[in-house]
């Protein structure tokens, strides 16, 4: 839903690099290069950012409560 803002297995702090592995990966960029532009060199961590799906815009609607 939302990126985590940590690797779930290392601890390492990974939020502060979604949205620049986003844009250069949507501007067609090879994500594993950018992912070693970004020094992600632990495979957990590398995981975690190339697995993430953003459904937060899918599951949005369901939350909203009309009265």
């Amino acid at each position: 839903m939302i990126i985590p803002i940590r690797c779930w297995t290392c601890g390492r702090p990974l939020g502060h690099l979604w949205e620049p592995f986003r844009n250069r990966v949507l501007a067609g960029e090879d994500p594993g290069k950018v992912l070693d532009d970004l020094h992600v060199t632990r495979y957990c961590c590398r995981r975690t950012l190339l697995a993430h799906v953003e459904l937060i815009n899918q599951v949005l609607p369901y939350g909203l409560i009309e009265k």
